[in-house]
């Protein structure tokens, strides 16, 4: 057959570079034990390490997926690679000349596909690191500089310019043997009127590495005004690159990721050479798309799926990095490592912060990170007015199916608690008992909730809505209905004398705020009460001031009620000033328990945020609050 290679040369390609050499480039290996090493398998998802190579008898076997062979068989597998392709590579990383059966010595014509496009892209990052010097590229040169990198750095991550005219590269890759049909499958041409023509123009350029260190695809951002691209052009979808499937620095980053347990995930090229030149050596970045499930494998294989380790995010501080971060959150659960966000002050970036304070603020940046999945629980919770019970309660039903997607019990109900103190709902139990409902849900439903985008409450058994939670509701209005209930009682004997006896109640009662009636209407007569000159200026037209205040014929015969309706005070007599003290009294420890409730929920909101300072100006508030309720069932009206 045409272009066969030597059977001799493909005996000695397989026996030079060993197994493990080169099943490392793609995942962490470990001892197995017997001189085996294992690692979690990169052709299935599986929790634990499977995957177990033997590297005296050359040859990999996964006890999960069954698949195994020898190291030509892996990269045929993990990279999609024809037979030829994988020796080729493997004599390319062993400087190993091949022979083909009919043409004498590898010609490039009988390459296989994979190797040729990978040949004109290392030809390519050649070519355009060299026009980084030339004159014309005097703006991305000033592009770099501006941002705090000089040529080493440039020269390390192999960023070059893309001149402006039309076909320079895709001269320059002809002139090495590549035709236009190589050129433009690589993505580096496209088709043009009179054939083929450069992809990037007058841009710099950051060339993209798969996770074997091969490069694959280009990153090319905008230098000049006339140029009506979008900022950042990348490489369209190839045989050899798929965004999806890439991380901008993993080549570099890989072995220290393994090393240090930890990725750091930036936004942007520059971002990634602006942590591994301050220092945190394990930074990568996307290429154009969002962090998804391809690059998860990615990670996944380098830290091994262990608890221990942690992958960090990081974002700016702006709504646009705020809504990456709970994107990337969605995916959290499907890491066994710890997932972090670190967020900079003033929402500059890594390459920002190393420029304007150096290299030690980027490597504090990672340092006072937090968990990714506390900053989604506070974005979801300061959504809501948690200063009403009403926003209490929405801001619950938006967490809870947060909380209830972890599948550790015990983390599940720490956070449980947690977000209580956030909302600041005294009953820390109920909140306990919401989550692990709609986690019940979830296990027995085949996730209802799970269509609900985080911060979004599901339906409960049946479609039916989950209930509101009830929540402490200090100053909140109560319902117009069954005022003679006993939760309205005292309120209502007040009023009543205040409109009957207001010598008995004055000064003390003008002195009550509206906000102290728990019942919109029994709050709107006593507005009336002030509005009528209050209970100090009672004469004979007093009643029929408030009367007449009233907004309408409802308020009108309550205040008619209140007014001809005997006093509860024991005995047959009239009430004294003793009764009317009795009921100020609870009125208003009713009023200062309502806000004490209030006030203890704002102070472990707070804290549960770190806002120190501010927890402890409302926590004295609170303390001088529950001194004066003390005062009040100690020595009564005198305390008023």
């Amino acid at each position: 057959m045409a272009g066969r290679i030597n059977d001799d040369d493909v005996r000695t390609v397989r026996d030079a570079v060993p197994i493990d050499t080169v099943v490392s480039e793609y995942l962490q290996l470990r001892p197995a034990g017997g001189g085996n090493l294992k690692g979690l398998c990169p052709f299935h998802d599986e929790k634990s390490p499977s995957f177990h190579v033997s590297t005296a008898k050359g040859l990999f076997h996964c006890f999960g997926c069954q698949e195994g062979g020898d190291t030509l068989a892996f990269l045929m597998k993990v990279d999609h690679l024809t037979f030829s392709e994988a020796v080729e590579r493997l004599a390319a990383q062993a400087g190993i000349t091949l022979r083909y059966e009919e043409g004498g010595y590898g010609r490039a014509s009988q390459q296989g596909e994979r190797t040729r496009l990978i040949e004109a892209h290392k030809a390519a990052v050649l070519y355009y690191a060299e026009q980084l010097d030339s004159p014309e590229a005097e703006a991305g040169r000033r592009f770099l500089a501006e941002r705090g990198f000089d040529q080493g750095a440039a020269r390390h991550f192999d960023v070059g310019y893309a001149p402006a005219g039309w076909d320079h590269l895709t001269r320059f890759l002809r002139g090495r043997g590549f035709t236009d049909k190589e050129l433009v499958l690589s993505g580096l041409s496209q088709e043009g009127r009179r054939g083929p023509i450069d992809r990037f123009r007058g841009r710099l350029m950051w060339p993209i590495r798969d996770i074997s260190g091969e490069v694959v695809g280009f990153g090319a951002r905008r230098l000049r005004e006339d140029d009506n691209g979008p900022k950042y052009l990348n490489t369209p979808e190839t045989p050899i690159y798929r965004k999806s499937q890439v991380l901008y620095g993993i080549d570099l980053a890989k072995r220290d990721i393994a090393k240090e347990g930890r990725a750091v995930v930036v936004e942007g090229y520059t971002d990634v050479m602006a942590c591994h030149l301050a220092g945190v050596t394990t930074a990568i970045a996307t290429s154009g798309t969002a962090f998804g499930e391809g690059h998860i494998k990615i990670l996944r294989r380098i830290l091994m799926d262990n608890s221990r380790t942690e992958v960090i995010f990081t974002f700016d501080g702006d709504a646009a990095g705020q809504k990456a971060a709970l994107r990337a959150f969605e995916d959290d659960q499907k890491f066994a490592a710890r997932t972090s966000i670190a967020i900079s002050p003033g929402g500059m970036d890594p390459c920002d912060l190393r420029l304007a304070k150096g290299d030690t603020a980027v490597q504090e940046l990672i340092d006072s990170r937090s968990r990714l999945f506390e900053f989604a629980l506070r974005s979801v919770v300061d959504e809501h007015d948690l200063d009403s019970a009403e926003g209490r309660s929405a801001a619950l039903e938006a967490a809870a199916p947060i909380v209830a997607q972890l599948k550790d019990p015990s983390l599940q109900h720490e956070y449980a608690v947690r977000l209580a103190g956030l909302l600041g709902v005294l009953d820390t139990q109920f909140v306990v008992r919401r989550i692990g409902q709609i986690a019940k849900w979830k296990r027995e439903g085949g996730g209802r909730q799970q269509r609900s985008r985080p911060g979004q409450a599901g339906e409960g058994p049946g479609g039916r809505a989950p209930a509101p939670a009830p929540g402490p509701a200090p100053g909140r209005r109560g319902p117009s209905l069954h005022l003679r209930s006993p939760a309205h009682l005292v309120e209502r004997e007040l009023l009543k004398l205040a409109l009957q006896y207001p010598a008995l109640v004055a000064p003390t009662f003008d002195a009550y705020g509206a906000d102290e009636f728990t019942a919109e209407p029994y709050a709107v007569v006593r507005g009336l009460i002030e509005a009528a000159g209050g209970t100090e200026a009672a004469d004979a037209d007093y009643l029929d001031r408030v009367r007449d205040a009233a907004p309408d014929d409802t308020v009108r015969k309550l205040i008619t009620e209140l007014a001809v309706e005997s006093p509860r005070n024991p005995g047959s007599g009239a009430p004294d000033e003793a009764y009317a003290g009795e009921q100020l009294v609870a009125v208003r420890l009713a009023a200062v328990r309502a806000r004490v409730a209030e006030l203890e929920g704002s102070a472990r909101r707070l804290d549960a945020q770190g806002r120190a300072a501010e927890s402890a100006a409302v926590w004295q508030e609170l303390w001088v609050l529950e001194q004066y309720a003390t005062a009040l069932r100690a020595r009564g009206a005198s305390a008023l």
